[in-house]
């Protein structure tokens, strides 16, 4: 009131810089409006690289410029878009280079619905979207698995019921408890943590050493109790997950988005544990049940198969059958004496070829017959060898007549006798004078040798 008085004193006249009445303003807005209640309709949203929302606040008749600052608009659980309806918990301030008052935001929550359900939609609309909940992409559970890991807080009611159904139902099922807190603003990223160390695990161990499927869950509570289980990055850590995940969070009526990401959403924790541990008496009962099916099915066949004998052994076939099989007796013995008497005449006319064959190979008879074939041979030997005298001596005395022809007909025989031969340097012959022109070399062949020479005189030229 002082600032408004002294601007209408007129005894004062020293003036104020734009920027100390900017400056007073401010100051004097900041003490009058440090904590206000505004309720409008957002318009002109705009979320900055830095992390800042700017925005305005209108109720249709007047519009107020607002902000909300990185280190304040992270606790808020949805997004601001333009056309929501708000309600926001700030102070007035000015934006002293420009002379502009603005809201700075602490807390913002819509009117007439829930800041957390606004921000669930949102956040399930986005996934839903990129195709984060579409069944195709669900993992099969294991029907009967060996490891179990669960994700939850080592004290919470959610493992004590998940354990107390595993030993009553499964004993033989291992249990892996990935201890993370279900609550408060750094559970969202513990359960993610918690869910990529189980795959870490998985990926460095022994096939036997590995989890089979995740339980990620909790107890009951409020809303706010259970957000970590909506938030987008256990989501994706879920979807992410190469071990099966089951989701059990709250009670059968509470939903949320780490149910809609998982493979499987169980109820409740307890209900989580009945689906991934069948229960051992069921599995045993089944065997009985089917063992005693099986026992009747044999039993039924058995009395089946002994009624048929009975009925084959009553046939006329087996009454007909020892007649038929001493015919098929006499039968045979016909033929096997038919047999014997056949193979008694083959021996007999062996024995008796035999015989002559003995006569016809006896010593005195070998000898007449090797002195005979003896001298034949002699005699063709002297033959032969008087033959080929004969052929030899006129093959050799043809052989030098037709020497002596060839030595008549030969040209080195003709060069002996003082004639020579003329060639020209490409082999040509020279048989006529007009063949060769004056200063041209030629080869002259002689009986002792060769001579290379130079015409001096061609044939024309004497002509």
């Amino acid at each position: 009131m002082d600032l408004l008085a002294s601007l209408f004193d007129e005894t004062e006249r020293q003036a104020l810089s734009v920027s100390e009445l900017n400056s007073e303003i401010k100051a004097a807005l900041e003490l009058q409006f440090a904590a206000v209640w505004v309720e409008g309709e957002i318009t002109n949203f705009h979320a900055a690289a830095s992390g800042h929302w700017y925005f305005s606040l209108t109720d249709g008749d007047s519009m107020l410029r607002a902000a909300c600052f990185k280190g304040q608009n992270y606790r808020i659980r949805f997004k601001p878009s333009d056309g929501l309806q708000v309600r926001c918990r700030g102070r007035i301030t000015t934006y002293e280079k420009r002379g502009e008052y603005q809201l700075m935001v602490d807390s913002l929550e819509p009117v007439g619905e829930g800041a957390l359900t606004v921000a669930f939609e949102q956040i399930k609309q986005r996934l839903a979207a990129e195709g984060l909940f579409d069944e195709e992409i669900k993992r099969p559970i294991p029907a009967y698995p060996r490891r179990v890991g669960i994700v939850t807080s080592p004290t919470g009611a959610a493992v004590h019921d998940i354990l107390t159904v595993l030993h009553r139902r499964a004993r033989s099922v291992d249990v892996v408890i990935i201890p993370t807190l279900v609550q408060g603003e750094k559970a969202a990223e513990q359960i993610a943590a918690a869910i990529r160390l189980a795959n870490e695990h998985c990926d460095g161990c022994l096939e036997d050493a590995k989890i089979d499927v995740l339980i990620v869950g909790r107890g009951g509570g409020s809303s706010e109790d259970l957000w970590a289980f909506n938030e987008e990055l256990v989501a994706r850590a879920i979807r992410a997950s190469k071990i099966p995940v089951i989701s059990a969070v709250g009670h059968e009526i509470d939903f949320t988005i780490a149910d809609m990401a998982a493979d499987l959403r169980a109820p409740t924790p307890s209900a989580a544990a009945e689906i991934v541990a069948r229960s051992e008496a069921e599995v045993l009962a089944g065997l009985e049940r089917l063992s005693a099916d099986l026992g009747k099915s044999i039993e039924y066949l058995l009395l089946a198969a002994h009624a048929e004998l009975q009925s084959l052994e009553m046939s006329p076939v087996f009454a007909e059958f020892p007649a038929k099989l001493r015919e098929a007796g006499h039968y045979v013995e016909g033929m096997f004496a038919d047999a014997q008497s056949a193979l008694r005449s083959r021996l007999n006319a062996a024995s008796d070829e035999l015989q002559g064959v003995t006569c016809r190979l006896s010593p005195l008879q070998l000898s007449v017959r090797v002195s005979e074939h003896s001298e034949r041979l002699s005699l063709l030997q002297f033959r032969s060898k008087c033959a080929a005298g004969e052929m030899t001596n006129g093959r050799h005395a043809k052989l030098e007549r037709t020497m002596a022809q060839l030595d008549a007909l030969s040209p080195l025989g003709v060069l002996t006798r003082g004639y020579s031969i003329t060639q020209k340097l490409n082999g040509e012959i020279v048989r006529d004078p007009h063949q060769t022109v004056a200063g041209e070399r030629v080869n002259i062949s002689l009986a002792g040798g060769k001579l290379e020479a130079e015409v001096i005189i061609a044939a024309d030229a004497t002509e």
